[in-house]
């Protein structure tokens, strides 16, 4: 659950996209081995016959996107913006007869740039908040939620971490919120607190933990997910995923967008072609049934 809101990193290390257990500061490579093929996608006239005038003279939408988070969003070998995000996104453009032509930006600057024009749509793993729904209409494509990992074979308790030492992404919702959220339980309650390093990049955080730099890590479900996999059995889950909720593609306020992006996706759900999607990439545990405008609830906690 993504919100790189600007905050101040606490601390800034060497960044390292390719899980290569070395010491010290190496090339930032972002690829981390094959990308699945595509699914193959046909457009449905009816879906394309609703595509905004302006977008379908154009024949793309401008995708706003901020990179690296693996395995959503990232640059393969060639530098080409891949992952599971892309992938679906090309599946709903091809669906409405279009091209996603994607934009790097920074994270914070993502929504801003929808509601100028900028961009058509927002996509970066944002999660759809009541917050963000004051600002922009997002519809819900997948559903994520937190969950830790441990190095193989040590204990970690996300619930009874005092003292321990858990790393994130900078920015993340995992570094303003969830971590230090649990520090101050600890404090409450007479304990060490819990020692949070942030780093800029998640592979940097998966690497301090595969080195045991740090006890644990925090980060979205299928982040988790695929850094378990990509360290061939070094990490592990500690515990479930908890506090899910879903990813949205922002549009502007009102925009006709919006109903037709949920509407190609909903088609793509019960084709069986998004499910594929997501088994390609390995994160089906977090497809959703039915997408919705603006499928936020207000926090019960």
């Amino acid at each position: 659950m993504v919100d790189r809101s600007g905050a101040r990193v606490r601390r800034i290390v060497c960044g390292l996209a390719g899980i290569a257990l070395l010491a010290g500061c190496v090339t930032n490579v972002e690829d981390t081995g094959p990308v699945p093929p595509k699914v193959a996608v046909q457009a449905v006239d009816a879906l394309a016959a609703r595509v905004p005038a302006d977008i379908a003279a154009a024949g793309e939408v401008v995708v706003g996107v901020n990179v690296p988070y693996q395995p959503n969003e990232y640059r393969d070998r060639h530098g080409a913006i891949v992952g599971f995000d892309v992938d679906l996104m090309d599946a709903v453009t091809a669906v409405l007869g279009v091209r996603a032509r994607y934009t790097e930006s920074a994270f914070e600057k993502i929504i801003p740039a929808v509601q100028a024009g900028t961009y058509d749509i927002g996509m970066s793993s944002i999660t759809d908040s009541v917050e963000r729904e004051q600002q922009v209409d997002f519809v819900t494509y997948f559903s994520a939620g937190v969950q830790w990992a441990q190095r193989t074979g040590r204990h970690v308790d996300p619930a009874n971490a005092c003292g321990k030492r858990v790393a994130v992404q900078a920015t993340t919702v995992e570094h303003i919120e969830e971590v230090p959220a649990k520090s101050e339980a600890c404090v409450a309650a007479g304990r060490d607190p819990i020692i949070i390093d942030a780093f800029d990049e998640q592979s940097a955080v998966t690497n301090a933990l595969v080195l045991g730099q740090v006890d644990a890590m925090s980060a979205d479900s299928p982040v988790t997910a695929y850094a378990i996999e990509q360290t061939d059995g070094k990490i592990e889950p500690a515990g479930p995923i908890f506090d899910a909720a879903p990813y949205g593609w922002a549009v502007a306020k009102g925009s006709p967008l919006g109903p037709v992006l949920r509407d190609a996706l909903q088609h793509l759900i019960d084709t069986g072609q998004y499910r594929q999607i997501t088994e390609n990439w390995g994160v089906q545990e977090g497809a959703l049934r039915t997408s919705v405008i603006n499928g936020a609830r207000e926090p019960t906690r």
